[in-house]
């Protein structure tokens, strides 16, 4: 089985957030010590990070889950947990992230990171919830859940040239001439089936170019349309700042070089109009066979310009000098970049609150959300609390604004519940929790009182 892969899917999850503590300081000759329960612990995020150490998706095609490491719960005498340590998933450089169609980051430079799960963030323990009023609160916050999701890896190699040809052209032999790679080279079509890297060295000690080059695998006519995995080997020529159309001499199907010169700037076309506007030379190969051919009265052909032998060497070593050239002038055109490209879409931080198609009301925004995923909903005092919280963030005016009702259903993260204009998230967060409604409890509070009085 090969040992390229350039497609992949990554499974992604965030450490969850350490949950708060709930104590109380008891210590001898100290009456009322007081609420003294720790924060927990931020999860670790993934991270993912280009590197040159990497040069497939190989790694992620039988093992695609990463997962960070979770915080750590608080403790009493007000002790945080530790943070998740973040895990940092090297990836080969070009390697573009994914979801669904959208283009979520591009990794084209050494070092260029993105967050692929951000961790949970920790619970406060009860001792952050100390007032005037509340002078012994019995709950603390849950720790948030790490962020989870499957994303499609695709990777595009980054070179500086990039051999283009019909399968059998000689493009393998050409690189291992010209550089350390060693591909498969033998003498039937479609020996290639993976694209290879070599870094070729041009002139003299103390004054030498280097550039890469990629060795694409062979294509046939049709491939913009995927014929003969086109696409799959079409998208490793995106990078290339310099082509090489290969056109084959000694063609042993009695193609003409023009021709094939012709349909392998087609397909180019067909694929990207603007790898046309790219800096390329047309070089015939296997000149040797050709010249043997001429000699046997095979000619009639019509040549390129530059020919060369990648047995012999013949041609090879002006080949080069002209492509080095070529790089450097791409090289000082371009640009410079600040890295990746990277698309951030955070969650809205404010409160948004949309129609669902069975007339019911969905309530998003990262802080209204948060304040009902990391509370403790069984406890009395915590269900005030985020009543007053979501009061405070404005969620009952963004369902007004929107035309909720009396009777709508509401969802809110994972609780569902009926609107009532008087006393709303109190009697919806306790029946979602099995509590006891606000409306119950504040008439059992004022029948206390009553009879104290």
């Amino acid at each position: 089985m090969s040992g390229f892969v350039d497609e992949s899917q990554l499974h992604a999850k965030g450490g969850d957030g350490g949950a708060g503590a709930v104590a109380f300081r008891r210590e001898a000759h100290v009456s009322r010590g007081g609420p003294d329960g720790g924060d927990g612990g931020r999860g670790g995020s993934v991270w993912l990070v280009a590197t040159t150490n990497q040069s497939s998706l190989l790694g992620f095609r039988d093992h695609p889950h990463r997962r960070a490491e979770n915080g750590v719960h608080g403790g009493g005498k007000q002790r945080h947990g530790a943070n998740g340590a973040d895990l940092e998933v090297p990836v080969p450089v070009g390697t573009t992230v994914r979801s669904g169609r959208a283009v979520l980051a591009d990794l084209r430079a050494p070092g260029d990171r993105w967050l692929a799960a951000e961790g949970g963030r920790g619970g406060r323990g009860n001792a952050r919830f100390l007032t005037n009023r509340r002078r012994a609160p019995a709950f603390a916050e849950q720790g948030e859940k790490g962020e989870e999701r499957w994303l499609d890896l695709e990777l595009r190699l980054v070179a500086d040239v990039a051999l283009v040809g019909f399968p059998n052209a000689g493009k393998s032999t050409l690189i291992s001439r010209i550089s350390a790679a060693r591909p498969k080279i033998a003498d039937y079509p479609f020996t290639t089936l993976e694209p290879h890297l070599g870094v070729v060295r041009v002139g003299r000690p103390g004054d030498e170019t280097d550039f890469v080059v990629a060795d694409v695998p062979g294509l046939v006519e049709g491939a913009a349309e995927g014929r003969g995995l086109g696409h799959r080997f079409l998208r490793h020529v995106e990078r290339a700042r310099v082509l090489v159309i290969l056109v084959d001499l000694a063609s042993v199907e009695g193609r003409d070089p023009a021709d094939q010169e012709r349909i392998l700037l087609d397909e180019l076309r067909r694929y990207r109009p603007e790898l046309l506007e790219r800096p390329r030379l047309v070089v015939g190969s296997k000149a040797d066979v050709a010249a043997a051919g001429d000699a046997a009265g095979a000619g009639g052909r019509t040549r390129p310009a530059r020919v060369i032998s990648a047995v012999t060497g013949a041609g090879v070593e002006a080949l080069t000098g002209e492509l080095a050239q070529l790089v450097a002038e791409a090289r000082a055109a371009e640009p410079a970049e600040g890295g990746g490209v990277v698309i951030h879409r955070p969650l809205p931080e404010g409160v948004e609150v949309e129609r669902a198609d069975d007339g019911s009301f969905v309530v998003g925004g990262r802080a209204a959300l948060r304040a009902v995923a990391l509370s403790d909903l069984t406890d009395d005092d915590a269900v005030d609390y985020v009543q007053e919280r979501l009061r405070r963030l404005g969620v009952e005016r963004a369902l007004v604004r929107a035309g909720v009702r009396e009777g709508d259903t509401v969802h809110l993260g994972a609780l569902t519940f009926t609107y009532h204009r008087d006393e709303l998230e109190a009697d919806a967060l306790a029946a979602a929790s099995g509590a006891e409604p606000a409306g119950e409890r504040n008439a059992r509070r004022r029948s206390g009182r009553e009879r104290r009085s």
